[in-house]
């Protein structure tokens, strides 16, 4: 269904630093910088992007927007958020752990990019 998605950034030098943090952690490589100043992540045969606003106003985070990153397990999900923290992202609701949805149990960690992009890890756990 999604070809691409692409976040925001008023800083586009720490945010590559936040997003090649979170990317390497998963087993991605670091972003490429395009000549239009983006920063390109190809992992897993998607697509991530991060950019300044082409109107030339501030970058700003997306109220009820949250976009998500599948995990192989627990621990790649522990590590993509410690490596957020650690790089300028900041810890947001519970800690990461197991949420007990209608459907099954989902291992999530919720992070807040330096911009304040909500970002998910997400690993559904086996039934």
């Amino acid at each position: 269904m999604y070809s691409h998605n692409m976040v925001g950034s008023n800083d586009i030098e720490r945010s590559k630093v936040f997003y090649d943090a979170l990317f390497t952690a998963i087993g991605g490589k670091p972003g490429i910088v395009d000549d239009k100043n983006r920063v390109i992540y190809m992992h897993n045969g998607n697509l991530f992007l991060v950019t300044e606003p082409i109107d030339g106003k501030p970058a700003t985070a997306g109220n009820g927007c949250t976009i998500g990153f599948a995990m192989d397990g627990p621990e790649q999900a522990d590590a993509w958020h410690q490596a957020g923290v650690e790089n300028g992202g900041v810890a947001i609701e519970d800690p990461p752990g197991i949420r007990e949805m209608q459907f099954g149990k989902l291992y999530l960690a919720y992070l807040r990019d330096p911009d304040g992009n909500k970002l998910c890890a997400m690993y559904q756990v086996p039934a």
